[in-house]
């Protein structure tokens, strides 16, 4: 057989990789009912928050096996977690109203940004610069807050007076905050300034029923959102249009991000069963993207 007919005969032995079909990652009970977070390093593991116990960041592989990375000080736990292009981890410490920055080789911990008038920083985006932006939620207020953090740690009051803000991400060229409210159910965008404030928003999309957790970006700009309590990830386009639902297996996603050996694969955290849950999609994550260069 010549060469390009075997490669022929081996892609049609392939079968076809089935998208947006969720499958189980770990198994149940292996996280408590906090599980949160994820983001993925630049090997493939997965971390997210609460594993085993409250006051944990658990590291899973990419086949599932999980273990304790780290067990955070005192009476912090964590919530959103970000990787920045040199590889540090922060971490929404929502207890002590934290950002955690994480070395992932030493593991040392330590407080890099504290900011008392936060109601408590939940989810995290990070912009190509390292800019961290926070979102705020006030859930017996039914309200929300957004921070700026800057690579030095410096946190500043980018807007009150919000819904319940929770999922938060930075579109790919750099100019539009993205961020969700879970108890209205609407999808805002914000303009970014050059000076890094933001200007006035705009609706994206409201749906009518369900609430939403966390949120990221593909590398062309759509939002894959967490629809708490429907126990779905909607793909939705930057100007508001539906693009896929998946079904993740469980009634109470609370986070996803972008993993695996291309960055097609979203890992999802699942509360009903405490447990990460996965499915392919069609395009890279941003994030992963940045982490490559």
């Amino acid at each position: 057989m010549s060469s390009l007919l075997l490669v022929v005969a081996l892609l049609a032995a392939e079968p076809n990789e089935k998208l947006f079909q969720a499958s189980p990652l770990t198994k149940p009970g292996e996280f408590t009912a906090g599980i949160e977070g994820p983001a993925c390093d630049k090997d493939g593991n997965i971390y997210a928050v609460n594993f085993g116990s409250q006051g944990t960041i658990g590291r899973v592989t990419p086949d599932g096996k999980g273990e304790v990375f780290v067990k955070l000080d005192g009476k912090s736990v964590g919530n959103g977690i970000r990787f920045d292009a040199a590889g540090q981890m922060y971490v929404a410490d929502y207890v002590r109203h934290n950002a955690l920055q994480i070395d992932p080789q030493t593991k040392k911990i330590s407080v890099f940004a504290h900011e008392p008038k936060m109601n408590q920083p939940n989810d995290l985006a990070i912009a190509a610069d390292g800019t961290l932006f926070a979102s705020d939620p006030a859930w017996g207020k039914n309200t929300g807050q957004l921070w700026r953090i800057s690579n030095k740690g410096e946190v500043t009051q980018l807007a009150k007076d919000l819904g319940t803000t929770n999922g938060i991400d930075v579109s790919p060229d750099g100019k539009t905050l993205y961020v969700n409210e879970s108890v209205q159910r609407g999808v805002w965008a914000f303009p970014i300034h050059a000076d890094g404030t933001l200007g006035e928003k705009k609706l994206v999309k409201q749906f009518e029923d369900h609430g939403f957790d966390g949120m990221r970006c593909d590398v062309k700009g759509n939002l894959y959102i967490t629809r708490y309590g429907k126990g779905t990830v909607v793909k939705l386009s930057p100007q508001g249009e539906v693009l896929q639902e998946v079904d993740v297996l469980g009634k109470r996603p609370s986070n996803l991000c972008f993993g695996g050996p291309d960055g097609r694969t979203v890992y999802v955290t699942e509360v009903e069963h405490t447990r990460l849950v996965q499915f392919r999609v069609d395009d890279p994550g941003l994030e992963w993207q940045r982490q490559q260069k």
